[in-house]
Parts: C-alpha cells; sequence; structure tokens
C-alpha cells in the first residue's frame, strides 16, 4: 500500500503562484510514477502532469504548459507541482496519484480557488 498526503492548496488571485506537494509513504520503493490530477466542479477529473519516478521524465496537459512544472525529490518521497500565472480555470481539487505495479493509489486531494 501507498499513502499520499498533499498540501498547499489554497485561494490565490489570478496571475499568482502556489506550491503543492505530496508525501508518499509505505511500499514506495516500487512507485514509478506520479501524478497531478485536478476536478472542478461538474466537471471529471483530468490529468495535469506526471513525472517518472525514476529519470525524472515528465509531461503536461497542453492547458499548464509553461505554467506548471512538476518535480520531485526522491529522497523524501515527495512530489511538487509550482504552478505560476494561474487563472480562474485553474479552479479545482488538485489529487496526487502513484502507480505502483499494477496500482493505482490516491491522495484526498486538496483544493485550489483562484479568483479573478
Amino acid at each position: 500500500q501507498v499513502q499520499l498526503v498533499e498540501s498547499g492548496g489554497g485561494l490565490v488571485q489570478a496571475g499568482g503562484s502556489l506550491r503543492l506537494s505530496c508525501a508518499a509513504s509505505g511500499r514506495t520503493f516500487s512507485i514509478t510514477a506520479m501524478n497531478w490530477f485536478r476536478q472542478a466542479p461538474g466537471k471529471e477529473r483530468e490529468f495535469v502532469a506526471a513525472i517518472r519516478w525514476s529519470g525524472g521524465s515528465t509531461d503536461y496537459a497542453d492547458s499548464v504548459k509553461g505554467r506548471f512544472t512538476i518535480s520531485k525529490n526522491n529522497a523524501k518521497n515527495t512530489m511538487y507541482l509550482q504552478m505560476n500565472s494561474l487563472k480562474p480555470e485553474d479552479t479545482a481539487v488538485y489529487y496526487c496519484n502513484a502507480k505502483r505495479g499494477g496500482g493505482d493509489y490516491w491522495g484526498q486531494g486538496t483544493q485550489v480557488t483562484v479568483s479573478s
């Protein structure tokens, strides 16, 4: 099992920045990739960014490219999402996801609200 805890959400004005963190614990030794997803009210959960746990290659949704940066600290088993130039449409609950073997693990989510 892998436990994931997100932090760093909050209320920010448009154009501002936030940094989300996702701390992993438990059986973290065989995590292959970690991702950020988000879900806005009335919408489906959508992919935001991904990072390979070994090697660190990254991928982003088109909507956040150039504004968000995903990173990790393997020693701390922690993943980050630096969000700059935030827009009201970035408002959502942001979820951390870890892939390990054939399993998917999710955090409880952290709310990000961007005011116009």
